[in-house]
């Protein structure tokens, strides 16, 4: 094990320790405000952490295709293989909300602030009436202006593997009538799932151009963008041997 990648992930994980409580209590503050105005304020935690990223850790990346994000808000339907994506996707993307599990809310601090961001929520045990409830609060916050991240796999996927992508993501955009945009990404060969370790490394965002959902059914939209984000993986792979 390298001393120095320790090293580096403990001092990132200390900046989290103290930086985090006292941004809680600013997130806290800007329930007055409107939704995009408490979700700039409060993604400004995300902008500290990936900048302790890049200076303490060496992680960096780079974006290609950003000349496909649409000017509309729309559905991303992404790869997910670290918590890296669900920090940096803050900085690459307009605000945005993600589809999240209701209990994530409970937990202190860090579910207080997400809470304000306001997350589409939901009780996976509630069945059909939880997809409801997802297609209609996903319709309402992109009406509202904000983009929706969707991890199509549901859990993060160690790199070169593939989870089995679900159609919840693509029901809420042909449900709200926006384009889904897919991206690829290779954030597991620095900071992978379930790791406390962070390796240095610049990381590969591929941004593809978007797909109207008229008339398209979630399943077939679905693998559809499955097939574009695992061909582009091989790709970015690839490139990075």
């Amino acid at each position: 094990m390298n001393a120095g990648v320790v090293l580096r992930s403990c001092l990132f994980a200390a900046v989290q320790i103290v930086v985090t409580p006292p941004y809680a209590i600013v997130a806290l503050l800007t329930f007055p405000f409107d939704a995009i105005t408490r979700y700039r304020i409060i993604s400004l935690w995300t902008r500290l952490m990936m900048f302790a990223l890049q200076h303490i850790c060496g992680i960096r990346f780079q974006v290609i295709g950003a000349e496909h994000l649409p000017a509309q808000p729309c559905v991303v339907l992404s790869k997910h293989q670290s918590a890296w994506e669900t920090l940096a996707f803050q900085v690459i993307f307009p605000p945005q909300v993600y589809v999240i599990k209701r209990e994530l809310l409970w937990i202190p601090f860090f579910g207080w602030g997400l809470a304000l961001c306001s997350p589409i929520a939901i009780n996976r045990s509630a069945g059909t009436r939880a997809v409801r409830q997802m297609l209609a609060q996903g319709k309402g916050r992109l009406a509202r202006g904000f983009w929706v991240i969707v991890y199509p796999e549901g859990t993060r996927v160690a790199p070169g593997a593939r989870g089995n992508y679900q159609s919840s993501g693509s029901a809420i955009a042909i449900h709200a009538g926006v384009p889904v945009l897919p991206v690829a990404h290779n954030a597991g060969r620095c900071w992978r799932r379930n790791s406390f370790l962070k390796y240095p490394g610049t990381i590969t965002v591929s941004i593809g151009a978007p797909i109207d959902t008229q008339g398209r059914k979630a399943d077939a939209l679905t693998r559809e963008v499955e097939a574009w984000i695992e061909a582009e993986m091989l790709r970015i792979d690839h490139a990075n041997v």
